[in-house]
């Protein structure tokens, strides 16, 4: 059954923190419940998590069949389980869907987003993303300086942002 992002909720306001999911360990990652999606765009709120943790560009996705050029393939390629080597931030602005992410064991948790709720997965770690059954998802994407696309597909251990990632599972054990 997935968690619902409520169910572990606290603001993204500290500089350092840890979230613990059973054996799944956040590091400067969560999930933020308090923003208003509907005032993305004048939030104070936002901008003040944007301005603290240096997210300088944004974009928005619209993930449905009318809006996503070549829909089918990005969905697929989404849900290929994947690492990037700098953080994902999402923030949901309409819609719902699912994040999967890799805990200690190697499970997959699932975490339910939908609107007004921010994820943060650090660098190396393994992940994917679905729409639900309504197929919608409404998202804003953040990054720390220029965007980086590149999803790496598992296998991708030699990478050092896994290997930094794993370091700090191995430390919280």
């Amino acid at each position: 059954m997935p968690m619902k992002s409520s169910q572990f909720m606290f603001l993204c306001r500290g500089s350092s923190w840890s979230l613990h999911l059973g054996s799944l360990t956040f590091h400067n990652t969560g999930v933020c419940c308090s923003l208003d999606a509907d005032k993305y765009e004048n939030d104070p709120e936002l901008e003040k998590i944007r301005r603290e943790r240096n997210y300088s560009w944004m974009d928005i996705i619209t993930i449905c069949k009318d809006k996503l050029p070549n829909y089918e393939e990005k969905i697929k390629m989404f849900y290929e389980e994947h690492l990037h080597l700098d953080d994902e931030i999402r923030y949901i602005l309409d819609g719902s869907g699912y994040f999967d992410v890799r805990d200690k064991e190697d499970k997959w948790i699932r975490i339910f987003m939908e609107k007004g709720d921010m994820i943060t997965l650090p660098a190396g770690i393994y992940h994917r993303f679905t729409v639900d059954e309504k197929n919608y998802a409404k998202a804003m994407r953040l990054f720390v300086g220029e965007p980086v696309w590149t999803a790496y597909n598992r296998p991708a251990d030699h990478f050092e942002a896994r290997g930094q990632y794993m370091k700090f599972l191995a430390q919280t054990a």
